[in-house]
């Protein structure tokens, strides 16, 4: 029995021990398949820490994924932009909008670019970002510091990637969609730490 539970304990450590401690992860439970993403606390310390504060709390059970933005549902003429949005807008707006903004940290920052799988905060001003995230598909240098994609050329929050279930992203952002809008919107059933 002891040489069992021994043999179980080495198993179980090896199978983690690819992880990197300073890398937390959490998985986002959909209906279409589980994404798991890498968090960089090193990097972007304010903006994880608030993520983490959210799936710890809750706040993302059965939330859903509810914009897309891809080539063809953008004004001619802008850099397209290519991504999904989810977070508590939708089934939750209150508590989105009374909780405190966290602080912005820029790539320029952070060193985190928006890179294909990458996930950021999504805001209006500096400052104001909460529960709303996005995935990039593709490379996004528009959401960077200096980008583009946004008037005060202060870019987005970046702070992780997805490490496994790009295929899951991808699918979700084929799925149907009006006016940048799922249609319906996808299903998060939450999200947890791993």
């Amino acid at each position: 029995m002891r040489t069992f539970l021994l043999t179980a304990l080495i198993l179980l450590l090896s199978c983690h021990s690819t992880l990197n401690p300073d890398a937390p992860r959490v998985i986002i439970q959909t209906q279409a398949g589980d994404i798991e993403v890498e968090l960089y606390p090193k990097q972007a310390p304010r903006t994880v820490a608030a993520f983490l504060s959210y799936v710890d709390s809750g706040l993302y059970k059965k939330c859903n994924f509810y914009r897309v933005l891809n080539e063809a549902n953008q004004a001619t003429g802008a850099d397209p932009s290519e991504l999904i949005q989810g977070g508590i807008w939708r089934t939750n707006r209150a508590e989105a909008v009374s909780l405190p903004g966290v602080p912005h940290e820029t790539t320029q920052q952070t060193h985190i670019l928006h890179t294909d799988g990458v996930i950021s905060l999504a805001r209006q001003a500096p400052g104001t970002a909460t529960t709303e995230f996005f995935i990039c598909v593709g490379d996004q240098p528009g959401f960077d510091y200096g980008g583009k994609n946004n008037p005060d050329g202060q870019g987005y929050a970046a702070f992780g990637k997805v490490v496994k279930g790009m295929e899951v992203v991808r699918a979700i952002y084929g799925l149907p969609e009006e006016d940048q809008s799922f249609t319906p919107p996808v299903p998060i059933k939450n999200i947890v730490r791993y």
